[in-house]
């Protein structure tokens, strides 16, 4: 009997993780617990007031309104955001999660929700690039290590080291690169930021980078309810506004 208990025990404990994170567990809890990195912005970080802002945790905000919970931030660092997902921390993760095939192996996606794309990035007046291709003998800077830097590297163009975007951007707009590629991204906020700031997109990379937002696996309900959701935004503007506040422009395709 003893053995029996254990084992109806655990076969509960089962089912009750295998459950865990679904749209039903969410419904119940009234609440939708979202994993995020509070230090990425203009994505998720803290204003000067301390508060949790940015456009992941605006979309956050606007789909739990939607599934008619209370959403829940809960705070970690990026290399471990996923984890929590898996280990039940969380009922999804917003935070510019790329959609790829190893990570569609063992977590759900909604939708895309935003889309990047790489981009040449130049002085305002500088006419002489025009396309990726007119890198070739060109100086662009980059982080060494990123695959912004090998597309300029197999571009023909001589790599001009860098720690960063804004590393990258001081430098074309200095003179001592000619050139950067970077995320669109990244621009757009930078552009809104500094809307005067001398430089320009000259060419942009026709393939799209989408994040969507990540559940844990076989959970057909809370995804299509969270597609919904964002449909609904398009649809009504709210994911208008909240785009052009942060970037100043449409960033869903």
């Amino acid at each position: 009997m003893k053995r029996l208990i254990m084992l109806v025990a655990t076969v509960a404990m089962l089912a009750t993780s295998a459950s865990a994170g679904s749209l039903k567990d969410i419904e119940a809890a009234k609440q939708f617990r979202i994993g995020t990195e509070g230090t990425y912005a203009p994505f998720t970080y803290h204003d000067a007031s301390g508060a949790l802002v940015g456009f992941d945790v605006e979309i956050g905000r606007a789909v739990a309104k939607r599934l008619g919970v209370e959403p829940v931030f809960v705070e970690g660092k990026w290399d471990g955001l996923i984890a929590g997902l898996a280990a039940n921390r969380y009922d999804a993760v917003i935070n510019q999660v790329g959609i790829t095939p190893e990570r569609q192996a063992r977590f759900d996606f909604s939708d895309p929700y935003i889309v990047s794309k790489a981009v040449l990035i130049v002085k305002q007046d500088d006419d002489a690039i025009r396309s990726f291709a007119d890198l070739k003998g060109k100086r662009a800077a980059q982080s060494l290590t990123s695959n912004y830097g090998k597309l300029a590297e197999a571009a023909g163009a001589t790599l001009v080291g860098t720690e960063g975007f804004d590393q990258s951007i001081q430098l074309v707009l200095t003179g001592r690169a000619d050139a950067t590629i970077n995320d669109n991204l990244s621009f757009l906020d930078f552009k809104k930021q500094k809307p005067d700031a001398p430089v320009k997109i000259s060419a942009t990379q026709d393939d799209a980078a989408a994040s969507g937002i990540i559940v844990q696996k076989d959970n057909p309900d809370l995804v299509a309810a969270i597609n919904k959701a964002l449909a609904e935004m398009k649809a009504d503007g709210t994911y208008e506004a909240i785009s052009q506040k942060y970037f100043g422009a449409d960033v869903s395709r």
